[in-house]
């Protein structure tokens, strides 16, 4: 989520544990089980589980799309006070079809802004002149009022990354790495002359690989 440098201490604990630990749902206070599931449930998350097991026990969950973490809620899932989740991350690669998808499906996302997700006195309309990588933002909140921050990410900070690892969670995804590649690729040709690249399957895999892992991107 930030850009802050990490400390060498943080960084070196890091290669401390021994088994792999995926964050794989965070629970969500809500007041109307129902409702909160015909609002996540339009907005195309999956389904995965409405498991009713009585004695005013219930738990629903749902996965955005080509996310790896899931959100769940119901009755007896937690005890915080509805609405009181904020500030839940949803990453996208394209922070204007993103906002523009949310809006069609009703989640009444704000506008798109730039500068402090968290401070709203200092937010600034519109996406971030460069589109710098973690730096554009929408927020919408489901029906309680518990609120999701969506955030445009491209091209990914060293250390969040697993440099031996180059993936897509989607289609979409893909795609837009691929159009980010080829605008790059454009610029590309004009600095050698405009002469048409043969091997552009290969700067293109190249550019797409240092981009996701945060490496020099090719000239």
């Amino acid at each position: 989520m930030s850009s802050t440098e990490v400390s060498d201490d943080a960084t070196n604990n890091a290669s401390v544990g021994k088994v792999n630990m995926k964050l794989e749902v965070v629970a969500i206070p809500v007041s109307n089980v129902d409702r909160s599931k015909e609002f996540y449930a339009g907005l195309g998350w999956r389904l995965d589980a409405d498991f009713d097991f009585g004695a005013g026990y219930r738990v629903v969950q749902f996965t955005p799309p080509g996310s790896g973490c899931s959100v769940a809620f119901g009755d007896g899932v937690t005890t915080a006070e509805p609405g009181s989740a904020h500030h839940l991350e949803l990453v996208v690669s394209d922070i204007v079809a993103a906002r523009e998808d949310l809006a069609t499906l009703g989640a009444n996302p704000s506008e798109v802004f730039h500068g402090s997700p968290f401070n709203p006195a200092a937010r600034i309309n519109g996406p971030d002149p460069q589109r710098t990588s973690y730096m554009s933002y929408a927020i919408f909140e489901d029906p309680d009022g518990n609120s999701w921050t969506v955030q445009e990410v491209t091209t990914r900070l060293p250390g969040r990354i697993d440099s031996d690892v180059t993936s897509f969670s989607s289609m979409d995804d893909l795609a837009s790495a691929m159009r980010r590649a080829s605008t790059a690729h454009g610029e590309h040709e004009k600095r050698h002359g405009g002469e048409y690249d043969e091997n552009w399957p290969d700067w293109y895999a190249a550019y797409m690989v240092a981009e996701q892992t945060g490496a020099e991107l090719p000239e």
